[in-house]
């Protein structure tokens, strides 16, 4: 056992350690920052009875370790739960291949503590570091070590913190919390295809569920989500700059191809016995979320294929049979929402599509406004609702509903996330005008949770406007010192589904206004399919992922060329995007060169058969079935069109747009005798965390910006 705990006497504040931010330009310190996320707090969990949030923070703007902390609501006063530099030496050990792959998942790009799992009580708090497991008394600040096999990760406390169970690679394992007797193997994968505990790689990619185990709030048992990938893709993702290294396989289920198929079972931790649980598989084989709540019966989520079906089940947990109590269907497909479906007041919560917006309904009666697009629950109590919503597609708020009326927490004038328990309401908003703040409100006080951020070396200055026809929601930058001449026009989109650029909040704009100081307009526009409106504006994409989002640029780019005549060059146009906008800009580059003069396609999909089954078929169905929306899609097929320059940038370690995306259509284009640029990022990921790379990217991006969009260069 090791105790690392500042003593229950004492909470005082930690003082943390100065880091003098050393940057001499915007590029490394954007690098250096980790995107000025670092010295942020976030994961924010209102512990027990509402006396303490916890969360996470590193020490300052440069430190990318987090710490586990929490924020007394009745005093006010922050102190550290957990320090990893005290546990583990940072410097020693690897992360195991599942947890690499779970971070990934999540994007994250920070070390130190960065999940964590909480007790029904809130008591206790368990997280893992460098592949051990240790769990930490919330008011005591204790902790003990969990005597594991090293490579765990997902920890999950059982409710009265007596056991802690925990995967190690494909097999789940169970521990004494106080780590007095050693860890034993509960359910054992078979090292090659069958897992035990964790989520698999669509649901942790695409459906928000990160995990594979949950507790009985009661008993002793364990729903454990049992995996097998047999009939998954086998690919392998090589490591070209080191031929002596090992490919990497992956199980990556592709457009068209088979899924891995899940089970669950209902598992004790004492002798290991299980029951299957029992539902249509062959119609609902997705599995989106499984509760395990107080008071109520376990209860699981699942999805049809074609996501135009979504079933809630009831559990007999000793018997495994279920008993469908929600069906929620749509033509197009079900959304998958945060906090929904949720139990209130004896019936279901929802948010779903509804008179040509997105509603909360309580059994299917709205219960937001009707010009509110609901984007999330936040939090359910008997007498109140909390979600956030829209109501212009550039802001996000906290709302209540209570009383029959809609009430406004916040004040429309930013971008709202909150998590909300037992009258306890923690507040992410940013803005405009402030760096992002975090509020922690109870019905007695209001208190803000310290960032420690660094200020950026820039100061976006946005201009927001709408397109006439469409509506389009665009942010246009200009210089920060005005130029004489017309300048050359940067889009700088990313254009696609479950994703916007054009909100208000300041640090959305921090590199779009680096590269309009490089000499450019910069043009953000949010066209069809991207969320945040109704009347079926994301379901416009619905079979034609390229057409309708094309479309939507260049209305957008002419709008601001009307808006601003003398302000910008349409002779001298320029497109760039990372992933589905790195599609957008290669998209436009080879079908529009009328209009778009270079582009820069990060990581691009370039044949939708090739990423995966349920992002893709979601848009445009399944291969089979419709298989034009796959030809009239494809970059590959158009390749020959090209006529204008494109940079091609790929990390070679990508397992989630992987980089044979990028060879496929540098291959077309070579063979159709069209020059092009690739730059190929050894050892990066879909996500750059290596610094310098990180750094460097941004300056080669400019320097191809400005050799292409010279007027000599466009005219040969």
């Amino acid at each position: 056992m090791n105790d690392e705990g500042s003593g229950k006497d004492t909470p005082l504040r930690v003082t943390r350690t100065t880091v003098v931010v050393v940057s001499d330009s915007f590029p490394r310190q954007h690098a250096r920052t980790q995107r000025f996320s670092l010295g942020l707090p976030r994961s924010f969990n209102v512990a027990g009875d509402g006396t303490e949030v916890l969360f996470l923070r590193s020490s300052g703007p440069e430190d990318p370790i987090n710490a586990l902390w929490t924020i007394n609501t009745l005093t006010g006063v922050e102190r550290v739960i957990a320090d990893p530099q005290k546990l583990v030496d940072h410097g020693k050990g690897e992360l195991s291949a599942a947890e690499r792959s779970r971070r990934e998942r999540a994007r994250e790009s920070a070390s130190g503590i960065t999940t964590y799992s909480v007790n029904s009580s809130g008591s206790a708090v368990t997280f893992a570091l460098m592949g051990e497991i240790f769990v930490a008394d919330v008011h005591t600040g204790a902790i003990s070590s969990v005597n594991s096999t090293g490579g765990a990760f997902d920890p999950r406390l059982s409710g009265d913190s007596e056991y802690v169970s925990f995967v190690v690679g494909d097999s789940l394992y169970i521990g004494s919390a106080d780590g007095s007797q050693p860890a034993r193997m509960l359910k054992e994968g078979d090292g090659k295809t069958v897992s035990w505990g964790s989520a698999e790689f669509v649901a942790a990619e695409e459906m928000r569920r990160s995990r594979g185990h949950w507790w009985d709030p009661h008993h002793h048992r364990l729903a454990v989500a049992h995996v097998d990938v047999t009939h998954v893709n086998l690919w392998h993702i090589s490591a070209p700059d080191d031929p002596a290294k090992t490919p990497q396989s992956i199980r990556y289920p592709a457009a068209g191809t088979a899924n891995a198929e899940v089970r669950l079972y209902v598992v004790d931790v004492h002798d290991a016995s299980q029951v299957e649980v029992k539902w249509n598989r062959s119609t609902h084989p997705y599995l989106v979320n499984v509760t395990w709540e107080d008071a109520a019966p376990l209860t699981i989520t699942v999805q049809s294929r074609d996501q135009r079906s979504m079933l809630v089940l009831e559990v007999e947990a000793s018997s495994g049979s279920t008993n469908a109590v929600l069906n929620l269907e749509d033509p197009d497909w079900v959304e998958i929402v945060p906090g929904t479906p949720k139990r209130w007041n004896g019936g279901w919560l929802t948010i779903e599509e509804h008179d040509h917006t997105r509603s909360l309904l309580f059994d299917g009666t709205p219960l937001s406004a009707p010009n509110q697009w609901v984007r999330s629950l936040v939090d359910a109590n008997e007498s109140r609702v909390l979600y956030t919503a829209s109501t212009d597609p550039t802001t996000v708020d906290l709302w209540s509903f209570h009383d029959n009326a809609h009430e406004p927490l916040t004040d429309g004038n930013g971008v709202v996330q909150a998590v909300g328990s037992n009258s306890v309401t923690v507040i992410e908003q940013s803005s405009m005008e402030s760096t992002p703040q975090v509020t922690v409100i109870t019905d007695q006080h209001e208190w803000e949770i310290d960032s420690w951020q660094t200020a950026p070396m820039v100061h976006p200055a946005v201009q927001f406007v709408q397109t006439e026809s469409l509506g389009i929601q665009t942010a246009v930058l200009f210089p920060t010192e005005r130029s004489s001449e017309p300048l050359p026009v940067l889009m700088d989109p990313y254009g696609g589904p479950h994703a916007q650029r054009v909100l208000r909040s300041r640090h959305a704009y921090l590199v779009s206004q680096w590269f309009a100081d490089q000499g450019f307009c910069v043009i953000i526009a949010d066209g069809p399919g991207t969320p945040g409106r109704g009347n079926g504006w994301e379901r416009s994409v619905r079979g034609d992922l390229a057409r309708p989002v094309l479309d939507g640029q260049i209305e957008a780019l002419q709008t601001v060329a009307q808006l601003y005549p003398d302000r910008v060059d349409l002779t001298r146009v320029a497109i760039r995007g990372w992933s589905f906008g790195g599609y957008l800009a290669a998209l436009a580059v080879i079908r529009q060169p009328d209009t778009f003069h270079a582009a820069i396609a990060g990581a691009p999909v370039t044949d939708w058969k090739l990423y995966d089954t349920h992002y893709t078929e979601r848009y445009l169905g399944h291969p089979e079935t419709e298989p034009d929306n796959y030809r009239r899609t494809s970059l590959l097929a158009e390749a020959a069109q090209l006529q204008r320059p494109l940079m091609l940038i790929h990390g070679l370690a990508d397992d989630n747009v992987v980089a044979s995306h990028t060879l496929q259509l540098s291959a077309s284009l070579l063979a159709a005798g069209r020059p092009h640029e690739v730059l190929p990022l050894s050892g990066v990921t879909h996500m750059t965390r290596q610094e310098q790379v990180a750094e460097n990217l941004l300056l080669f991006q400019v320097d191809f910006l400005r050799r292409n969009l010279h007027s000599d260069a466009i005219d040969a």
